[in-house]
């Protein structure tokens, strides 16, 4: 498992329902936040990208036993990315 101790201080919360799933997202540039628990533990990746000029999201889960990740999906808004995360 991966635990970032510096998550609460640089997260940021893209809605309401990410507060109540016990979700923090750190933003890493432009296109990409880093999912974690509260506790630091990365969960994983949401990565934003046009497709056909329409902006779209994909969510990869991060396994740290493997180090390696497994695309969750694609996806029309940030908010259900995020419901990928809810039950990791």
């Amino acid at each position: 498992m991966t635990t970032l101790d510096f998550v609460a201080t640089n997260s940021f919360v893209a809605s309401d329902r990410v507060n109540r799933f016990g979700i923090a997202l750190v933003q890493l540039h432009d296109e990409l936040w880093r999912v974690t628990r509260r506790s630091g533990e990365v969960l994983g990746y949401i990565e934003s990208f046009n497709e056909s000029g329409s902006p779209q999201f994909r969510a990869k889960r991060m396994f740290s036993s493997r180090r390696q990740s497994l695309p969750l999906g694609e996806f029309w808004s940030m908010d259900d990315a995020i419901d990928c995360f809810r039950f990791s």
